[in-house]
């Protein structure tokens, strides 16, 4: 569908949402919504924290924009509401969706398929405790944002971490921790954008690092040499074909000794100004409103 036609449909904008993520998907959706307007779309917020299915018939939707992040929102279960409703959205499936968000299903298929990822295990709640060599990362596994994630570099540190991580979830991965330096590759309808590399100031990338001004250095393009930094958009196509994503998506990855390890995968990245998929868009001297017009652009494939 072309960029006219698409201006004549009524376009929702759903942000905020009821995961512990909803600032971050206010301020995302908030800066993607204006976008549009800009580039002449009616487009519409709707935060579908209740009522969802009532507010998309009331503005008679055509097309959902789905700027939700974490639970009820990147797990597959809005796109899956969508399907049912016949509402053509963004990003990607119910099956890509739900298989990238669960950090424990999106090992399984990284490993199964052969793709490099730092080694894991799993500890279910009420479950007698993992043993798992130090130091490693303790993350729930159906959060983003790095909500509920701690660091465990002495064995007496696990039971605290353990004990935050199932706060947020019934189901928790243990990761071995990896030294190098952390990069992110995003993949826009196919399409591999400038890999950047993620530099907290206190040397782990935790929520605080990522949404406070100056807790984190983000270079693009990445220091790397050409064959890692092939290596990394490798990748991260083959994880995004591999878990059938769709639109926009962001592979987060580790480097250890000269290897790109995939750690997770965010299938509705942050869209603000200053996110880190704009800034890889930007060094390709693209604008932020241009990025969000390619990513609606995309929904067009399942009209």
């Amino acid at each position: 569908m072309r960029s006219d036609e698409m201006k004549q449909k009524n376009i929702a904008v759903l942000l905020g949402g009821r995961s512990s993520e909803r600032e971050v998907s206010l301020r995302s959706g908030e800066a993607v919504r204006g976008a549009l307007i800009r580039k002449g779309y009616r487009a519409v917020a709707i935060d579908p924290k209740e009522d969802l299915i009532d507010k998309l018939k009331e503005e008679r939707i055509d097309v959902a924009v789905i700027v939700l992040h974490g639970k009820w929102g990147e797990d597959g279960t809005v796109q899956g509401l969508l399907e049912i409703m016949g509402i053509p959205y963004t990003g990607s499936g119910v099956l890509g969706s739900s298989a990238a968000m669960d950090k424990v299903t999106m090992k399984l298929i990284l490993t199964g398929m052969g793709l490099p990822t730092p080694d894991y295990a799993v500890a279910m709640s009420g479950e007698e405790t993992v043993a798992f060599p130090v130091p490693f990362v303790v993350k729930p596994a159906n959060e983003g944002s790095t909500i509920g994630i701690s660091v465990v570099r002495a064995e007496q540190e696990k039971k605290d971490a353990l004990e935050t991580a199932f706060r947020y979830d019934r189901k928790v991965l243990l990761e071995k921790f990896v030294e190098g330096a952390e990069i992110t590759v995003a993949v826009v309808n196919g399409v591999t954008l400038p890999v950047i590399e993620v530099r907290p100031v206190n040397g782990f990338y935790d929520f605080k690092a990522k949404y406070t001004k100056g807790m984190t250095q983000y270079i693009v393009p990445a220091p790397l040499d050409e064959a890692t930094e092939k290596e990394a958009r490798d990748t991260a196509l083959k994880v995004y074909r591999a878990f059938d994503l769709a639109g926009c998506a962001r592979i987060d990855m580790l480097i250890e000794k000269g290897v790109p390890m995939v750690i997770d995968i965010n299938t509705s990245p942050g869209m603000t100004e200053t996110s880190l998929v704009p800034k890889a868009w930007a060094h390709l001297g693209r604008t932020f409103d241009d990025l969000v017009e390619q990513i609606l652009l995309g929904a067009a494939l399942k009209i």
